[in-house]
């Protein structure tokens, strides 16, 4: 006899799963624009997955085995009614740079494929453990100025490495630039094939025009299907132009990957740089769509759905993938309302190859080019760097060393560079943060900084000074350096206040700096008082004992308190710069 309050905690759990919770909630008027959008999308999924599994260097059809499950996955464990996941135009060279280095020499496409398999895996596990541990703000350690500069660097690098399986030749060559030597020693060499070329060519033009033209109009799908016409009209195959072939028959095979240990460290390397993008992609992909249906962003759940597509792609001959926002507009303008949506994909996926996996035996490879080459130039932010030009030098510096670190030494260590960079820029703005003196500005309330306003008055005797950081470590140095130069100033002031309200901590070096530089400015007959110090930080300053060295009576709850106190002692009078007119009242 089954027990009833088990059989309510199975209910429970299986509810808990976002795909049985979407189903349960699922509306009949739904089902006629799902299935239209899942075959809408899926004229999407088949040309884009081949043409990035070959991107990520591995045989075609892994591209649309991987389609196939992430999307089954994901519509399972994702909480997203429409966000659409497979392989990515960002994620295929992060794929290559890790995989291809570990196939032996020759290429043997089993063992990369096993190798990329595992890739998955290890992303799977790092995204569902970030899940768990609730790792989501991990994606902000990519400012958007690296990520766009990033992001240029991968869309050059793809650009170029496309650019030979594009023209009919082929290039060996490990580096962005020896690519590109090899490029123009080929082009010298009279290596391009003009039958291959008219195809690339032609298939990026078409592209970009349909695109431009005819927005709803799958450009990729025409370009793709008269792509194959031609081949077999022409015989393009007899003049030198590669051709897809016909694909293995049948559903992606159940299969447990095998690799060497040595390759473990190396792929798990990969795997965090990958995992990032993919979070980063996954988390803006899914705040946009998110805000477009009303729904509510769920970054953990996001990832833990993203961590069983890559598992599911893993374990039958997969390899990693991300959100695409590309696809999900495509089914969201074809009026996708569910996950049902992926799944009619998946299925239709899985009839061609079951019934026709000789579709695409016709298939140009330079028509494959064309696509990951259209997909290459939607990455690059051109006018986002200009912005960053016109707008912020530093952060236009930033995105240009994240594009040189991708272009010159490789995508992985382009996302390492990245993620420094952010992180660098962040500690550089609390190493060195804006600081600065304070006046009082006839007509406006408050205090105002100097340098906006040189003609605000001071109290003669009064320094007010901001500190726009919270004091630590990195930066106390540069506080106590501030202060001296204040404290020497002429006419030597008898208190400096620090308006204190930025300074949303104090750590112990800091602790350390404040105290010795009160006992030195108390030697001066200056001394240091603060201001608006929010009560967290005023309570570690008394735990750290500055108290026995700072007088508590020169703790202030505002600027205007500290500066009535100061008139009060020295009778002082507010007046401007000299030359500047009568008292202030």
């Amino acid at each position: 006899m089954t027990h009833p309050h088990g059989s309510r905690t199975v209910a429970s759990r299986l509810r808990a799963v976002p795909g049985i919770r979407a189903l349960s909630s699922y509306r009949r008027e739904w089902l006629v624009k799902d299935l239209v959008a899942g075959v809408v999308l899926t004229t999407l999924l088949v040309p884009q997955g081949m043409a990035y599994a070959e991107l990520a260097g591995l045989p075609s059809i892994t591209g649309l085995y991987t389609t196939i499950l992430c999307l089954i996955g994901y519509a399972v464990c994702g909480p997203s009614r429409i966000l659409v996941l497979g392989p990515d135009s960002s994620l295929g060279p992060m794929i290559a740079a890790t995989v291809l280095p570990l196939v032996a020499a020759g290429g043997d496409p089993d063992r990369a494929v096993a190798l990329a398999s595992v890739l998955a895996l290890m992303v799977a596990a790092i995204m569902i453990l970030a899940s768990v541990a609730k790792l989501g703000f991990i994606a902000d350690l990519i400012s958007k100025p690296t990520m766009i500069g990033y992001m240029n660097g991968l869309a050059l690098t793809i650009l170029i490495g496309q650019l030979p399986k594009l023209l009919g030749f082929k290039v060996e060559a490990d580096t962005l630039i020896g690519e590109c030597v090899g490029l123009v020693r080929k082009l010298a060499e009279g290596a391009v094939v003009p039958a291959a070329a008219a195809v690339g060519i032609g298939g990026i033009l078409l592209i970009l025009l349909l695109q431009r033209l005819m927005p709803k109009v799958p450009a990729v799908l025409v370009m793709v299907v008269l792509a194959i016409a031609a081949a077999a009209l022409f015989h393009l195959g007899e003049h030198g132009v590669d051709l897809v072939g016909v694909l293995p028959a049948g559903f992606p095979p159940f299969t447990i990957p095998q690799v060497r240990l040595t390759d473990l460290l190396p792929l798990f390397g990969g795997a965090l740089g990958i995992a990032l993008v993919s979070l980063a992609d996954t988390i803006s992909n899914a705040s946009a769509f998110a805000a477009r249906t009303g729904q509510e962003i769920r970054g953990n759940q996001e990832m833990a759905g993203v961590g069983a597509a890559n598992l599911a792609a893993g374990l039958f001959q997969g390899f990693p993938v991300s959100t695409s926002g590309s696809r999900t507009a495509v089914a969201e303008r074809a009026g996708a309302r569910s996950q049902l949506t992926g799944l009619v994909g998946a299925a239709l996926i899985v009839l061609m190859l079951v019934l026709v996996p000789g579709m695409f035996r016709n298939l140009p490879q330079p028509a494959l080019a064309a696509v990951v080459v259209t997909a290459s130039l939607s990455l690059a932010d051109v006018p986002g760097t200009v912005r960053l030009w016109r707008q912020r030098r530093t952060e236009f510096l930033l995105s240009v060393a994240a594009f040189l670190g991708v272009a010159l030494i490789g995508v992985l260590p382009g996302i390492a560079i990245a993620v420094a960079l952010s992180v660098l820029n962040v500690f550089r703005r609390a190493w060195w943060p804006y600081n600065t003196v304070l006046g009082r500005v006839k007509g406006l309330e408050g205090y105002h900084d100097v340098r906006s306003y040189p003609d605000a008055g001071r109290l003669p005797g009064l320094v007010i000074y901001r500190f726009d950081a919270p004091l630590f470590f990195a930066n106390a140095r540069t506080f106590r350096d501030a202060i001296r130069q204040l404290a020497r100033a002429e006419p030597r002031p008898r208190w400096i206040v620090i308006a204190a309200e930025p300074m949303t901590d104090v750590d112990t070096t800091a602790a350390d700096v404040l105290q010795e530089l009160d006992v030195a400015l108390n030697a001066e007959h200056v001394h240091l008082v603060f201001a608006e110090l929010k009560d967290p930080v005023r309570r570690k300053i008394e735990q750290y004992g500055l108290t026995r060295t700072i007088d508590p009576r020169h703790f202030f709850p505002t600027v205007e308190a500290a500066v009535a106190a100061f008139r009060l002692t020295t009778d002082a009078e507010w007046a401007p710069p000299a030359g500047q007119g009568p008292p202030l009242p």
